[in-house]
């Protein structure tokens, strides 16, 4: 994919992306301090940070926070949100160039982004700014598709609608997640988490993807009779849920 591409798509949908898309489960966190010793004195360059959900964390973790994001209308939805923590600093870059100090950072991390860069060349920036033996950090979100009847008919209301989504699947990525630590080593970690949602949250949380048609696509309306269709048939006290698995891989760069 193009990386003006990747890197401009989610610009109409910002505010359903701040409201609606995932945490991640303390869990993800804990896991980077246990295994890799992510402390406050740490210098962390969150990579495609976005509205900074996950680069939140990190900065209630302590550390400081470079929060590097080329799509310009997510950046300052992160610097708004952030606008608290002194300790972070926004940044206008991509994952192949940073602009970040040589050797300058301790962890380099990417949050629900590893899929849109070009595996090559973000590795060797990512090496670049690391300092000696430092961190390389990617998690997901990936949704189940399959655990119930609700989320099975979501599976196919995206096949059917959305506008590139087998394409974009970040799942297929993450089967190739050893293209960004080859030849160093990593480990793997998976934790569970949901989120549960009234009709408009669904709505919401379909609209802040990247591949859901908007207003004045042909499939828009139709997705959205059929969502509510969906939602009607299996939502239970008027809600519906999300299932997630957070997978976090995380390794030193060599």
């Amino acid at each position: 994919m193009p990386a003006s591409n990747a890197t401009s798509r989610f610009s109409d949908r910002v505010d359903n992306y701040v409201r609606y898309r995932p945490g991640y489960p303390p869990q993800a966190l804990q896991v980077v301090r246990d295994e890799c010793g992510l402390a406050p004195k740490h210098v962390v360059a969150d990579i495609a940070s976005g509205t900074g959900i996950w680069t939140r964390m990190l900065l209630e973790n302590g550390s400081q926070v470079f929060g590097v994001e080329p799509n310009a209308e997510m950046r300052q939805a992160g610097k708004r949100l952030l606008a608290e923590f002194p300790q972070f600093t926004s940044v206008a870059g991509t994952a192949e160039a940073t602009t970040l100090a040589e050797a300058s950072i301790d962890f380099v991390t990417a949050a629900q982004a590893a899929h849109w860069f070009d595996r090559e060349r973000s590795r060797r920036e990512f090496v670049r700014i690391l300092k000696p033996e430092g961190w390389l950090v990617l998690l997901w979100n990936e949704r189940l598709t399959d655990s119930t009847p609700f989320l099975r008919d979501y599976e196919q209301l995206l096949l059917t609608y959305g506008t590139d989504y087998e394409d974009v699947r970040h799942e297929k990525t993450t089967d190739s997640v050893n293209d960004f630590f080859d030849p160093a080593t990593f480990q793997a970690r998976v934790f569970e988490m949901r989120q549960e949602f009234d009709y408009a949250g669904i709505e919401g949380r379909l609209l802040s993807s990247s591949y859901a048609p908007g207003p004045g696509h042909p499939n828009y309306a139709p997705m959205l009779h059929e969502l509510r269709r969906i939602f009607d048939a299996h939502a239970v006290a008027e809600r519906a849920t999300f299932d997630y698995k957070t997978r976090v891989y995380f390794g030193r760069l060599k």
